[in-house]
């Protein structure tokens, strides 16, 4: 394989490169800047230091889509839906990790994200890369949306409830908490170390754009679907997602019968780990890695069921799934290149 990354100076592209480095069906990887072109890898990420001697390398997509195998975009937003249709067509197949081609609908992105949507064409061909979930259609895929880190989290948690018709879903409330890498790495008043140390906020309170995101993914599930609480906040934590979610049940079930609806849904899904009853994870359980980590309690009192679900927000929710991603896509196995455990402590 020949793999190519556009935006290998941000975290996303960092991490897709360490994955990548250690993949087994990996032959070279060419990392692309629009900024920074020609200056040396380990410049920019001096972890690297005598690990690596890449360089940075022009955008060039006409050669781009003819000599490689895979194009991960890991750009900001906007960038995804001017590049795709120039490397699309040749050899490449493509996986974008920002939010430009997640959204079907083009005055839903608009309103989200404040930005001109992708050209309806593109959009029709993307597919919605949730790996354990919409595995079939990725197989066949030469343009795969990434997930969201939030989405993944919360739907992987929630799917089996709502795929299922078991809950009320217009009870649904998210409580969600992440990383200061989920912002990115370029600084900014609100991730600042002297903002974050000892701190613990809300953000975004309910104009997060991973809302349509999820809602889109939810109504494709059940059209009994209703728009979501889903609340965000800030951990004074470098890496990790934990999502809380409550819900009401519209059937008389049982703990066991949960959690025997979740061992079904996820018995064959290598990245997916079910908790034992009463142990809840944290983000530390799957630090650096491509796990989502589950666990499931019921509330007899309040007919409530609670999902809490973990995972790495630069891994499941970015790069590890874009692998995951790749795997499927080349029929590889899903867990090449994934099979490191938890970085702990």
């Amino acid at each position: 394989m020949k793999i190519g990354i556009v935006g290998a100076t941000g975290y996303g592209g960092a991490e897709l490169y360490r994955l990548l480095s250690l993949h087994p069906n990996v032959a070279s990887i060419t990392l692309y800047s629009s900024s920074q072109t020609g200056v040396s890898y380990n410049e920019i990420y001096t972890h690297l230091y005598n690990v690596t001697d890449a360089v940075l390398h022009a955008l060039e997509p006409e050669k781009m889509k003819k000599e490689l195998d895979i194009i991960f975009l890991a750009a900001p937003a906007g960038v995804a839906a001017q590049l795709a249709p120039q490397l699309l067509g040749g050899e490449a197949k493509i996986i974008d990790l920002s939010g430009d081609l997640r959204i079907r609908d083009p005055e839903v992105y608009r309103q989200w994200y404040n930005s001109s949507p992708a050209d309806a064409a593109l959009l029709d061909q993307a597919v919605y890369g949730l790996s354990e979930l919409n595995t079939k259609r990725v197989q066949q895929a030469n343009l795969v949306a990434n997930p969201g880190c939030y989405p993944t989290a919360v739907l992987v948690g929630v799917a089996p409830l709502v795929l299922n018709g078991l809950i009320n879903n217009s009870s649904l409330i998210i409580d969600a908490k992440t990383g200061v890498s989920g912002a990115g790495k370029n600084p900014n008043p609100v991730t600042h170390f002297a903002a974050t140390q000892e701190n613990f906020r809300i953000y975004k309170v309910n104009r997060h754009q991973h809302t349509p995101e999820i809602e889109q993914q939810l109504h494709h599930w059940s059209q009994e679907s209703a728009p979501i609480t889903f609340s965000t906040h800030l951990a004074p934590m470098t890496r990790g997602i934990m999502a809380t979610m409550y819900a009401d049940l519209n059937h008389d079930l049982s703990y066991e019968d949960l959690i025997a609806l979740y061992q079904k849904q996820y018995e064959h899904q290598p990245c997916v780990r079910l908790r034992e009853k009463g142990e809840f994870p944290g983000t530390r359980d799957v630090y650096a890695s491509n796990y989502c980590d589950i666990s499931l309690e019921l509330d007899q009192r309040t007919g409530r069921v609670m999902i809490v679900s973990v995972i790495d927000n630069l891994m499941k929710g970015a790069a590890g799934q874009a692998v995951q991603n790749m795997n499927i896509m080349f029929d590889y196995e899903e867990t090449a290149g994934l099979r490191s455990s938890p970085v702990y402590p």
